[in-house]
């Protein structure tokens, strides 16, 4: 058991792989065996020639494997590089929270990136960042409706209406 689930299968007739992270184990974080399912999933997304969907949700990289967390960016990011060159789409989307080392490699590297209305996603968490900069950020910093507004994303969509636009995004 770890914080990535990843499964093959179908939306509406579709050919899809998709992962998502279990924020219940270990905050979602990515560690070693997470960089390593997820590579596994865009491998399997590019012999199978069908998109790639991820779901995240992340405190960041497993603090627990120092630096072997950290490199599961390059890892991943790597590995979302071969998905580019092929053409093969690969949807991004965040649920609340995303964090840390998975939003700044595999949450934001989405051909299409989509957050969950009122999601909190960034690197790090604003209490660190008003510390760090000594000023009061906006109640709205970090929000999926701050992140549209500054073009950090594609698009906000609700989980309900989530299957229906992945298949129309995927159909054309």
């Amino acid at each position: 058991k770890d914080a990535l689930i990843v499964i093959k299968g179908t939306l509406f007739g579709m050919p899809l792989v998709s992962a998502a992270f279990e924020f219940s184990f270990m905050a979602g974080s990515m560690g070693s065996v997470v960089g390593a399912r997820f590579v596994r999933a865009v491998e399997q997304a590019l012999q199978d020639s069908c998109p790639f969907v991820c779901f995240s949700s992340s405190g960041g990289a497993r603090m627990q494997e120092a630096l072997t967390s950290l490199m599961q960016m390059a890892k991943t990011s790597a590995a979302l590089a071969k998905m580019q060159e092929s053409g093969l789409p690969y949807i991004s989307v965040l649920t609340n929270p995303t964090f840390g080392g998975v939003s700044a490699s595999l949450g934001m590297l989405g051909d299409i990136n989509i957050a969950e209305p009122k999601a909190l996603i960034g690197f790090a968490g604003p209490r660190i960042i008003e510390q760090t900069v000594r000023e009061k950020l906006p109640s709205s910093f970090q929000s999926s409706e701050f992140l549209i507004q500054k073009g950090a994303i594609d698009m906000i969509v609700s989980r309900l209406d989530m299957r229906h636009k992945l298949a129309s995004l995927l159909s054309k």
